[in-house]
């Protein structure tokens, strides 16, 4: 098995890419070891020491480290773990969700905003290795949520704002704002 890795914008973050699919359906973002407990590969990820973040898609892990440990150091003990996991041909979620998750539009503009998100944006945010997440709209301002990568990234207000932002507005006048929770 062959494991690519690519680097993403956010310096703490590392894309694994292990040449399979990693998940069915939608994301699953990790900030801690107990929150992993859903996931035997996160879990296994969160052992190493400096691991601060899992970030699982379709067909990536992203690995966040603390700003003290190197790469250097790590990506062999993450490239190994990974190795085994899917080797030994172990669940990735434990009950994997049927739909991405996120909430459901309940409205015409809600419902516009969430297909730009899905063809324009999510895909484009996911070759950084995270994932953008609709929470809602309400009085001109949409609500996202950045995972993964995006999540802590230096640049992630940036593609909020002059990306998703201005996109949004074009396409949908009644936006007037975008705001990350």
């Amino acid at each position: 098995m062959f494991i690519q890795t690519e680097a993403t914008p956010n310096p703490a973050t590392l894309k694994f890419l292990p040449g399979c699919p990693v998940l069915r359906n939608g994301t699953a973002d990790f900030t801690s070891a107990e929150s992993a407990k859903r996931s035997p590969l996160a879990e296994s990820l969160f052992g190493i020491d400096g691991v601060t973040g899992v970030f699982l898609g379709a067909d990536f892990v992203a690995v966040t480290k603390a700003d003290a440990k190197r790469w250097e150091t790590l990506k062999p003990q993450v490239l190994g773990i990974m190795m085994m996991h899917f080797q030994a041909g172990k669940p990735v979620l434990i009950d994997e969700p049927a739909a991405v998750a996120g909430d459901q539009p309940v409205d015409e503009i809600s419902a516009k905003i969430v297909e730009l998100l899905d063809t324009r944006v999510r895909p484009a945010v996911a070759q950084d290795g995270g994932d953008i997440i609709f929470r809602g709209y309400e009085d001109g301002i949409v609500y996202l949520h950045m995972q993964g990568a995006c999540s802590g990234c230096p640049s992630s207000t940036a593609t909020l704002r002059h990306g998703v932002e201005n996109m949004l507005k074009y396409y949908i006048p009644e936006v007037v704002e975008v705001r990350a929770v």
